[in-house]
């Protein structure tokens, strides 16, 4: 079964070529946030040019992921086509924030029942599309790469990976000797392999077609030559399984807001998104005072480490929103965004320890506002790549407290080679509890030392590279630019 939640396939625009028109875009997901917000970015920023997008996931990744993206007016999400695929039942179990990893491990049952079910609902979205278009174009995820071999059985089909992880994770994987993280400074960040359990490892090489690599024209990788240089990007197209491919740098794909206070975002001139209440409470507090804390939605935090944390803000004396929030299920359903939190007796008691110096978010949260938002300084982060992205990309340094994943890497890279960021935790004592006192002593060190000043002055400085790249000339706006001149011509 293929459903089509919109009929606005096709936007026209009267800058836009009547070629464009003819070329089909489908966006296939991994469905867990990170992988659906970032497609969604692409494919937000490709229909914004005029190009026809399909946006295919699961019915409630497809609710999910339309419900969540910020930084876009309602009407710039009407110009995709969301497209339902047909998957089979599956076990949703909770996260374990007492298990002996991280890794979210709780979602590899969404993720079996994905790459078993929708294959076939992507073939039929193909082959619809091919019949009516001169080309169609698959941008497929890493672990949604079954997608690839669909788009190569129709005659008119390419295929691109949306890497949504850095440059320098590919790297990782890649020389096996690290040399390349060695001479930057990244020697401390464990191997790649080392924070993602066998059984998903397994689930990676499963969506592979055959077992095989999966035949496509290249790579579209959400980072820009501001953050990761020449070294990292020009590694990825020197990967033997992308020799001969083309590499487009495009980040970041998140829109860059000048100031989430300044309302509406994001240029559009519909009726922006409600805002959240959250922003208000911002609104009222010093520029760059409040510190953000968010440790993403793969990740739940053990309750003794709710407790230090908590002690580490109050103590602090630094303003602060923190969202406190369960782990995604594998499926997120709407009630389940607004249920009480299950620390919500704690959270009473230090909501009057913090009374108007702190807020406790625990539902959903519009990160990329909150980031964008002159009081917010500084943001205390797992490291997830999306999150890194967007912090950087408005200037906001980092608390680096990697969970799983790309995420130690992530952190290094932030901390020892852009020098934006100050490690929390490594990765390595994610089995301990970080007690109060350390933390805090990491918080005052960037919020109010003169250590974290330095640190602070980087970011803003990286913030306008960032932003530079991705203006007239610069070489995200390039490769953008070249991504859709190719798929085309």
């Amino acid at each position: 079964m293929l459903t089509a939640t919109s009929s606005s396939a096709t936007v026209h625009n009267p800058e836009t070529s009547m070629e464009m028109e003819s070329v089909a875009v489908v966006a296939v997901p991994f469905p867990a946030q990170g992988h659906l917000n970032g497609m969604l970015h692409l494919s937000l920023q490709l229909a914004s040019r005029g190009l026809p997008v399909h946006y295919a996931a699961p019915a409630a990744h497809v609710r999910q992921a339309r419900a969540r993206v910020h930084g876009w007016g309602e009407g710039a999400v009407r110009r995709v086509a969301f497209h339902e695929l047909d998957v089979p039942a599956y076990v949703s179990p909770p996260p374990d924030p007492a298990a002996d990893s991280p890794f979210p491990t709780h979602l590899i049952p969404m993720a079996e029942a994905f790459v078993a079910g929708a294959r076939a609902s992507v073939a039929a979205l193909l082959g619809s599309l091919a019949a009516r278009s001169r080309r169609v174009v698959v941008l497929y995820d890493r672990l949604s790469s079954f997608a690839a071999p669909e788009a190569a059985r129709i005659p008119n089909g390419e295929a691109f990976c949306l890497q949504c992880v850095s440059a320098s994770y590919d790297a990782a994987w890649t020389d096996a000797g690290r040399r390349l993280l060695r001479a930057r400074g990244l020697d401390a960040a464990p191997p790649a392999a080392a924070c993602i359990p066998r059984e998903f490892v397994e689930y990676i090489v499963r969506t592979r077609h055959d077992g095989e690599s999966p035949a496509f024209a290249g790579v579209v990788i959400n980072t820009c030559r501001a953050i990761e240089g020449d070294e990292f990007i020009d590694a990825v197209a020197s990967d033997p399984e992308y020799r001969g491919k083309r590499v487009f740098a495009v980040g970041p794909m998140n829109p860059l807001l000048d100031d989430a206070a300044a309302w509406p975002a994001a240029g559009e001139e519909e009726t922006p998104r409600q805002r959240h209440e959250c922003l208000d409470w911002l609104d009222k507090q010093p520029r760059a005072s409040v510190l953000y804390v968010s440790f993403g939605t793969t990740s739940s935090l053990m309750a003794e480490q709710v407790v230090e944390l908590a002690a580490a803000l109050r103590d602090s004396k630094q303003r602060f929103v923190w969202v406190l929030r369960d782990a995604d299920r594998g499926v997120v359903h709407e009630e389940e965004e607004a249920m009480e939190s299950q620390h919500a007796k704690f959270l009473a008691e230090f909501a009057e320890e913090t009374r108007g110096v702190g807020l406790v978010i625990t539902t959903w949260a519009p990160q990329l506002d909150i980031l964008a938002h002159s009081a917010t300084a500084a943001f205390l982060s797992h490291c997830g790549w999306n999150s890194a992205m967007e912090s950087l990309s408005h200037g906001k340094p980092m608390l680096a407290w990697p969970m799983h994943s790309d995420q130690p890497l992530v952190a290094e890279l932030v901390c020892k080679y852009l020098k934006v960021g100050i490690m929390v935790r490594p990765w390595e004592q994610h089995n301990a509890v970080t007690p109060a006192d350390a933390i805090c002593d990491v918080i005052e060190k960037l919020m109010v030392h003169d250590e974290g000043l330095a640190v602070r002055q980087k970011a803003k400085a990286l913030q306008e590279s960032i932003r530079a790249s991705i203006a007239k000339g610069g070489s995200s706006r390039k490769d953008l630019d070249d991504f859709i001149a190719y798929i085309i011509r």
